[in-house]
């Protein structure tokens, strides 16, 4: 009887645990270390899914391709000192675009902080510019709820990655605890974050009087768009009013690429069609861009004529960048359909501008020169394009490949092009098409990559037959780092220094020593046929494709310049 009454206790391990499957976590990317292993002993208790990546940065990756394949948090776990700095990269990476993530990391026993333990870094002061919010967890009765916490704030308002730092101590320290991890309820204890952000109506009310007044309105469609699973709202306001629609490059797949109102990506690799509308605009609808520096090069010539409407959720981001006309606080969506709901009765006739913006979209298409010599990577692009219906999750390293696959892959949906926009960080293509393929075993992958990033974290090719995933990699291999290549081309008159790399490895070799199957291809007359079968291939594949190492991406705005000063039209 005495025995019975006794309080129940728990560790903190097995609060982890628990919590994160109340949350949903279906899988964990991460690397174990001593001051994780036991947490890792308790995952193996409770036979938890985790995937051993090869490096904490492709833990990270690989959790970031996750969340932004599926919009739900991307966990990872990485010990402390050098496994959680090796893990900074793939965290500014998804603070920079906004992506919803949980990174948990190890800390040193309490009594050792501060104190230069061994493997101890100070997680807290590092990741804090690089976070959306950090915990270190100082009582092993928290952890319920700061798992919780973590979880909705990475995924409400502007989503971005959480930290939560567990000096060893606490994940071993045992706590009275009745169903700890059950009833949490609302979340509570976040003085002043308030994500819901309902678009108020007088601000409304001016969007419409500005649609009302305006002769050449157009839609700047930023990833803001898919975090609120408004894609469906926008395409009904854009046909409703005839309003041709602009990509940024993470806002790709908000709107199908190959709708009459379409202009596809805007900024510095953006379409002819794309930047002379921002520029030429009386009216300019901003759902979820933040104005970046690759949309906006020069923000004293952009949009000169535009009354300017920038819907976001981020309040700091209005006005940041280009004065704001007329300022709507919401969620995309909401804001959407209430635009939707009172929509004007009487559609302003935009023909003129309507035809003008049609024509230079049709005379100003992408292009790029045939050659019977070398493989054009363009031509590649289009060919998985239409081999795949325009219906795979496209995944792209960082570089010229990149911006290739922006320009010439159909997107017809949200979630669909998983990429690295803000940090533009090399190495992310490889583990986030881990991620993605993890996330939906049963859709194709792609992931297009430079010889470049392929070299930064190739490693975690091993993941795939050990989980059967079916990722296909095609390498655009032209032996130099390609836009440092194309920027020393352009503004430092050839001189290539150490952007050049011929000797490279045999990528097919690599491959095949982690059991995947590879070929390479470099005569134009076979790469079609080469990457049919690699897309026909029952499991995981590496093309590695020849190209031109003088191949350019254009057009191109240069850095600083307007818009509709782009070169290579």
């Amino acid at each position: 009887m005495e025995s019975e009454m006794k309080t129940k206790t728990k560790k903190g391990v097995t609060l982890l645990v628990e919590a994160l499957k109340n949350e949903g976590v279906e899988v964990l990317f991460g690397y174990p270390g001593g001051a994780v292993l036991h947490i890792y002993d308790e995952f193996y208790k409770s036979e938890s899914n985790h995937v051993l990546t090869r490096h904490e940065q492709g833990a990270v990756h690989a959790a970031d391709g996750y969340a932004r394949a599926t919009g739900k948090p991307g966990v990872c776990i990485v010990t402390s000192g050098p496994g959680a700095t090796n893990a900074l990269t793939g965290i500014a990476t998804a603070q920079m675009d906004s992506i919803p993530l949980i990174v948990i990391t190890g800390q040193v026993h309490e009594a050792g902080i501060g104190k230069d333990a061994f493997q101890e870094t100070d997680m807290i002061g590092m990741t804090t510019p690089v976070t959306k919010y950090n915990y270190q967890v100082r009582d092993a009765k928290d952890i319920p709820r700061i798992i919780h916490e973590a979880f909705y704030l990475a995924n409400t308002g502007r989503k971005g990655p959480v930290v939560i730092d567990i000096p060893k101590n606490i994940g071993v320290q045992e706590v009275e605890c009745e169903d700890c991890t059950e009833n949490i309820g609302p979340v509570r204890n976040l003085p002043g974050y308030n994500p819901e952000c309902l678009p108020v109506p007088e601000q409304v009310a001016k969007v419409n009087e500005a649609i009302a007044a305006s002769k050449k309105p157009i839609i700047l469609a930023g990833q803001g768009v898919i975090h609120a699973q408004a894609e469906k709202e926008l395409l009904a306001f854009a046909e409703y009013y005839q309003i041709p629609v602009v990509n940024t490059l993470l806002g790709l797949g908000s709107f199908p690429v190959k709708h009459e109102l379409a202009l596809g990506m805007g900024g510095m690799h953006g379409s002819y069609a794309s930047n002379m509308a921002l520029m030429e605009c009386d009216l300019l609808l901003n759902f979820g861009a933040r104005f970046d520096d690759r949309v906006a090069s020069d923000p004293t010539n952009f949009a000169p004529e535009a009354v300017i409407v920038h819907v976001d959720i981020d309040n700091a981001e209005i006005g940041k960048i280009m004065h704001t006309d007329i300022p709507v606080l919401s969620d995309a969506k909401l804001a959407l359909l209430m635009l939707n709901d009172t929509k004007l009765a009487e559609v302003p006739d935009h023909s003129v501008w309507f035809n003008h913006v049609m024509d230079n979209k049709k005379q100003h298409p992408f292009r790029y020169e045939k050659s019977d010599t070398f493989i054009k990577p363009q031509h590649v692009i289009e060919q998985v394009g239409e081999l795949t219906q325009g219906e795979a999750i496209v995944v792209t390293d960082v570089g010229q490949h990149q911006m290739w696959a922006a320009q010439y892959y159909p997107f017809k949906y949200g979630k669909q092009l998983l990429t690295s926009g803000g940090l533009g960080t090399m190495g992310f293509g490889i583990p986030a098409a881990i991620g993605a393929q993890m996330a939906y075993p049963d859709k194709t992958v792609v992931c297009f990559v430079g010889d470049g990033g392929f070299q930064m974290t190739n490693q975690e090719l091993a993941i795939l037959n050990a989980n059967r995933l079916n990722v296909k990699y095609f390498i655009l291999n032209n032996e130099v780092l390609g836009m440092v290549h194309q920027w020393q081309n352009k503004f430092y008159k050839g001189r290539y220094s150490h952007s050049e790399i011929p000797d490279s490895p045999d990528f097919v070799k690599l491959a095949d020593a982690y059991g995947i199957t590879a070929a390479r291809v470099s005569d134009p007359d076979k790469v079609d046929e080469a990457i049919q079968t690699a897309l026909n291939y029952p499991g995981p594949y590496v093309l590695d494709i020849l190209i031109s190492k003088d191949e350019l991406v254009y057009p191109m705005v240069a850095s600083g310049r307007p818009n509709n000063e782009m070169e290579g039209v």
